[in-house]
């Protein structure tokens, strides 16, 4: 079918305007996303998405290379889906960096540090306590 005749399907709202789409173009389309996207399923994805996008799009827009304006949305889309799929790979790889530092970092404190301090500040307390004031002060003004 020749692309005007398909374009005149779209503008007629015809579904078979889709099928055509599909039986002249799908494997152009195909290859665009599966040249850019390593995972099968994503390039099939973004071919799907392709006639989707021309049926919303052609109505409004009377392309005059239909191969090529079918190939651009196919192309943009699979960039898109590119660009998220290796942002993602960018963070996972963040979190295995981090994931190796925290053997390197020492960790904060412990519970039992923390209660080891808490208790040894208690028996300061009590022992500075049982000092006259002149020894509390130098005691404090040496070692504070």
């Amino acid at each position: 079918m020749e692309d005007q005749a398909i374009v005149a399907l779209y503008f007629q709202r015809a579904e078979q305007a889709i099928a055509e789409t599909i039986q002249k173009y799908g494997s152009l389309c195909r290859s665009i996303a599966q040249n850019l996207l390593p995972v099968r399923q994503d390039a099939e994805e973004c071919v799907n998405d392709t006639w989707q996008a021309a049926w919303e799009r052609i109505p409004p827009q009377q392309p005059r290379v239909l191969s090529a304006f079918l190939g651009r949305i196919t192309r943009n889309l699979a960039i898109s889906r590119f660009r998220k799929n290796t942002a993602r790979m960018r963070t996972e790889g963040l979190t295995v960096l981090l994931s190796e530092l925290e053997q390197c970092v020492p960790a904060g404190q412990s519970t039992e540090s923390a209660v080891d301090a808490i208790l040894l500040g208690d028996v300061l307390s009590a022992w500075l306590e049982s000092l006259p004031a002149d020894d509390r002060v130098l005691f404090l003004r040496r070692y504070w």
